[in-house]
């Protein structure tokens, strides 16, 4: 995909962050740059944001991104208990707990993942695409860039406590989300003359009525505060050529509320038209 920002040398970004079902904000976004004429030259992707950058760098239309993310992303997902980890955790000294550690099952989210996916590489995205994830050994951020884009995924979204971390290229990955919520540092290194980078607050469980959830909700106070690091240390760097989206809600997003797609990607696409006569501008710069 070629931009009219490409024609001038000027490299254009979209960065989308974690966020759940919030990150279909960014489908409305991207709908008003397309409305606009403006493309995209990378796409990053973190945690549940790397699903819409995935659906987005394959060319998939908008319709077919939220029909996609409703299959994969839904309270099935956590139906069922992944019982060798929770006895391992239990009695460490009989079972000899790993650190594949995760409460949930994620028999259900690979199949998902296998079904809208299958063998789709990074090679075959209509946009470059980098998924980015953590290293769960050293902390570090890890981008993706080559193999499954399933592959990719699956270790981007691997929430911590929740599901087990998935091996990728010899390394263990967790949530990326854990070394960075809103990744606009990957689209700097790759040369991007202009960033859209879209974050969002990452939802909390309603009621904390169960392990998972309190691992959720833990999980949820971690990169909202990183999140808040990041997005203050961006303001006081003052990049001028770096917007940074954070669509706000006027009721509550739960973790799947999937049925709220349409609602969150509204409040997308007026988000970015609010800043679309300043990415005009710099467009023309």
């Amino acid at each position: 995909m070629t931009s009219g920002a490409a024609s001038r040398g000027k490299r254009v970004a979209l960065v989308i962050g974690s966020g759940a079902v919030k990150c279909a904000a960014a489908l409305g976004l991207w709908q008003v740059l397309q409305r606009d004429g403006i493309g995209l030259d990378l796409l990053v992707g973190c945690s549940g944001g790397s699903l819409f950058a995935a659906t987005m760098a394959l060319g998939f239309s908008i319709e077919e991104s939220v029909t996609h993310t409703q299959r994969l992303w839904n309270r099935r997902l956590t139906a069922r208990r992944h019982w060798p980890s929770l006895a391992r955790a239990l009695l460490p000294g009989v079972f000899k707990f790993d650190e594949r550690f995760g409460m949930i099952d994620d028999g259900a989210m690979w199949r998902g993942l296998q079904v809208v996916f299958g063998e789709r590489t990074f090679a075959e995205a209509r946009t470059p695409l980098r998924i980015v994830a953590c290293d769960f050994r050293d902390g570090e951020p890890v981008v993706l860039s080559e193999g499954r884009i399933a592959d990719a995924l699956r270790a981007s979204i691997a929430i911590p406590f929740i599901w087990p971390p998935w091996p990728v290229n010899g390394r263990l990955l967790i949530d990326g989300a854990v070394a960075d919520p809103l990744q606009v540092d990957v689209a700097i290194k790759e040369g991007a003359g202009l960033i859209v980078a879209i974050g969002f607050e990452a939802p909390t469980p309603r009621r904390v009525k169960s392990i998972s959830r309190f691992a959720f909700h833990v999980n949820s106070v971690m990169t909202n505060n990183l999140l808040r690091a990041n997005y203050a240390f961006h303001n006081l760097a003052h990049h001028a050529e770096i917007i940074t989206i954070v669509p706000e809600f006027d009721r509550p997003i739960g973790l799947f509320d999937t049925d709220q797609f349409p609602h969150v990607i509204a409040q997308g696409e007026r988000a970015m038209e609010e800043q679309l006569p300043y990415l005009r501008r710099l467009l023309e710069t």
